[in-house]
């Protein structure tokens, strides 16, 4: 299949982008909470030398809203990061 664009991050993929651009057709935050859990672990699990990045929280919230094409609001996945990383056990 092609494209029109090219892939945002070749490390992520293209399905993590088009999942991106499906979540952020969700309405609510409560409906895309679960979702977007799912698109940060995508992310993590993608560039595994975030994790100890002091940044690591803005990293990822401007990579999901890159993915999204900007439609993805980078404070509602910064919190969802926060959250999952404090029930980790991280400090982030």
């Amino acid at each position: 299949m092609r494209y029109d664009t090219t892939m945002v991050d070749r490390q992520v993929g293209r399905n993590a982008e088009l999942f991106a651009r499906s979540i952020a057709e969700l309405d609510s935050r409560e409906e895309r909470y679960p979702y977007l859990r799912i698109l940060v672990s995508l992310i993590d699990q993608a560039h595994p030398e975030w994790r100890q990045a002091p940044n690591k929280v803005e990293r990822i919230a401007e990579l999901a809203g890159r993915l999204s094409e900007g439609e993805i609001d980078t404070d509602e996945v910064e919190e969802v990061v926060r959250v999952r990383d404090k029930e980790k056990g991280y400090s982030s």
